[in-house]
C-alpha cells in the first residue's frame, strides 16, 4: 500500500484545479480568436491520447480487459468536455464552474434513481441546498444567462453518470490505461466529425500563426496533466481528504476570470457559489465515507465467516 501523504495529495489537487481553471479560460479565449471548438476540444484529447499512448507504450501496457467500459466512459467525459468547452464561450468561466460543480450532488439523484440506493434526509437537504446554490448563480428570469446553462447543467449530468460508472468499474482497469483510451476514443471520434462534418476547419487551422498552434497544445497539456494529478493525488490520500479541496477551482476560476476578462461575479453569484461548494463538498464526504464503511463492514464480515 502507498504511504499515506494528505498534504501533498492536496497540493496536488490545488494544482489541478488550477490547470482546469487555466484550460478553461484559454479556450474561452481561443474561442474568441474565432478558432472553431470542435478542433480545440480534438487538441486536448489528441494531447491526451499521445502523450499516454507514449508512456504505455514504455513503461504499461495497452491491454484493455473491458473495452465497452473503456467505449462508454470516454463518450461521457468527452460529452462533459464538449458541454465546458461550448459553455464558457457563452458564460463566464466562475459561473460556468460553479454550476458543473453540482456534480456530487447529481450523482446522488442518479445513485437514487438508477441504482435504486437509499437516500437519507440530510442527503436531500444537500441535493435540495446544491440546486438553490445554482438557481442563486444563474437567477432564472433574469436575462443573465439565458439558454446557455443548459451547458454546464448538462455537463454535470454527464459527469456525474461518468463517476457512477467509473466508481462501479474502476477497479477492473488500470488508471493510466484507462486515461489513454479515454484520450483516444476522444480524438478518433472528434477526428471522424471533423473530416466529414461540414465545418470549415482546416482552413481556420491552416491560417492560425504558430502562437494559437502552441495555445492549442497547452490546452491539451493542462487538461492531461490535470487529470494526471489527480490520480496522483489519490494515491496520497483518501478520496475524502481529498474531494472537499476540488471546489478551490471555483476560486482560480473567479481570479483567472478577473485577471484575463476583467470580470468578477456579482454578490449574488459569490453566494450561490458557497452554497454550492459547501453543499457539494459535503456530498462529496458523505459519498466517499459511506463507501469506506460500506468496505469496512464487508471486511469484518469476511474476518467472522474466517
Amino acid at each position: 500500500m502507498a504511504q499515506q501523504r494528505p498534504a501533498l495529495g492536496i497540493t496536488l489537487v490545488f494544482l489541478m484545479a488550477a490547470c482546469f481553471a487555466s484550460m478553461d479560460s484559454l479556450i474561452r479565449h481561443l474561442g474568441s480568436l474565432a478558432l472553431p471548438v470542435l478542433l480545440i476540444l480534438w487538441a486536448r484529447y489528441s494531447v491526451q491520447a499521445v502523450s499516454m499512448g507514449v508512456w504505455l507504450a514504455v513503461k504499461g501496457s495497452f491491454r484493455a480487459a473491458h473495452p465497452r467500459f473503456q467505449l462508454l466512459r470516454g463518450l461521457l467525459l468527452l460529452a462533459t468536455s464538449a458541454m465546458s468547452f461550448f459553455g464558457v464561450q457563452l458564460m463566464p468561466v466562475a459561473e460556468f464552474t460553479s454550476i458543473t460543480m453540482l456534480t456530487p450532488v447529481v450523482v446522488t439523484l442518479l445513485a437514487a434513481l438508477l441504482l435504486h440506493e437509499p437516500v437519507s434526509r440530510l442527503r436531500w437537504a444537500l441535493v435540495l441546498g446544491g440546486f438553490g446554490g445554482a438557481l442563486i448563480v444563474i437567477r432564472p428570469g433574469s436575462g443573465l444567462f439565458g439558454w446557455a446553462v443548459m451547458f454546464p447543467l448538462a455537463g454535470a449530468l454527464c459527469y456525474a453518470a461518468f463517476q457512477v460508472l467509473t466508481s462501479k468499474l474502476s477497479s477492473l482497469e488500470h488508471p493510466l490505461t484507462t486515461h489513454f483510451y479515454t484520450g483516444l476514443c476522444g480524438m478518433l471520434l472528434l477526428s471522424l466529425l471533423l473530416a466529414l462534418g461540414p465545418w470549415q476547419v482546416w482552413p481556420a487551422l491552416l491560417a492560425a500563426p504558430a502562437w494559437q498552434w502552441g495555445l492549442l497544445l497547452v490546452v491539451g497539456i493542462l487538461g492531461t496533466t490535470g487529470h494526471l494529478l489527480l490520480i496522483l493525488a489519490l494515491g496520497l490520500a483518501s478520496t475524502a481528504t481529498l474531494m472537499p479541496f476540488v471546489y478551490v477551482q471555483i476560486a482560480f476560476a473567479a481570479g483567472i476570470g478577473w485577471l484575463a476578462f476583467d470580470h468578477a461575479p456579482d454578490s449574488y453569484a459569490w453566494l450561490g457559489m458557497a452554497v454550492l461548494s459547501a453543499c457539494g463538498a459535503a456530498t462529496a464526504w458523505l459519498n466517499v465515507r459511506e463507501k469506506q464503511r460500506a468496505s469496512l463492514s464487508v471486511v469484518t464480515m469476511d474476518t467472522i465467516a474466517d
